[in-house]
């Protein structure tokens, strides 16, 4: 598998996210993952907020949650089936504003896919809709998908033989946020400028139609769910 980050000029709230994604690509391959980070999808949508102080901050914050949680450093929250940071909403690299998640990264990714293989007449195209998560016990943050299309998002081992030949009960690979966690990594959290980048030969079973719930686990049947509960308060 091959990633190429691209450095591009910033974006600017407004501007049409298609014309932008098509002045950096010639040509597309066939069997391509394009890789879009959701500022850049935000921005497009407008989808940005000013808070005059924190009380103003804490209602968006709770408007673009289904759970919100005050904690030390953030407010833990539950938004589209994640959990997140303050409803993903971000204050990096946005000139003074707020921006918020996209309104449908599975929606724009469907669009941009559409487009994509029409202007560059390719039959295998995936697009990919990033951002950037903490993990629980884990210093740093990675790469998430929040969208996709062209693709299937998780690769499914159940009832399969490993290699001594015991069928796997349980396992299954999360493609879209392994692909997000290796772009998102070469593409940079900081002034590098590379909103985009291009996959080749990622190891993805391509797709017209993707699952947008294949992913997702109910909150009641998470196995993570009992531990944060039983954890020592220090």
């Amino acid at each position: 598998m091959f990633i190429r980050p691209i450095k591009t000029r910033v974006f600017q709230e407004g501007n049409d996210l298609f014309a932008f994604i098509m002045g950096y690509f010639k040509k597309l391959s066939e069997r391509s993952v394009i890789v879009v980070t959701s500022k850049i999808v935000a921005l497009a949508e407008r989808r940005t907020a000013v808070a005059e102080n924190a009380w103003t901050k804490e209602k968006l914050i709770r408007a673009e949650s289904d759970l919100a949680i005050p904690t030390k450093y953030v407010w833990l929250t539950v938004k589209d089936g994640m959990i997140m940071a303050s409803a993903g909403i971000d204050e990096s690299n946005a000139n003074g504003k707020l921006i918020l998640l996209p309104k449908d990264s599975f929606k724009t990714a469907r669009f941009l896919q559409k487009k994509l293989r029409e202007k560059y007449g390719v039959r295998y195209l995936g697009v990919l809709i990033t951002d950037s998560r903490t993990i629980p016990l884990r210093a740093g943050v990675t790469g998430v998908a929040l969208g996709y299309a062209g693709f299937h998002g998780i690769k499914d081992y159940r009832g399969m033989p490993d290699i001594f030949g015991r069928k796997f009960k349980f396992s299954r690979t999360d493609i879209a946020d392994s692909l997000a966690a290796a772009a998102v990594l070469v593409m940079g959290e900081g002034s590098e400028r590379q909103p985009l980048a291009i996959i080749e030969r990622a190891p993805v079973e391509f797709c017209d139609r993707v699952n947008r719930t294949e992913l997702r686990i109910d909150i009641q049947e998470d196995m993570y769910r009992p531990l944060f509960s039983k954890l020592p308060r220090h």
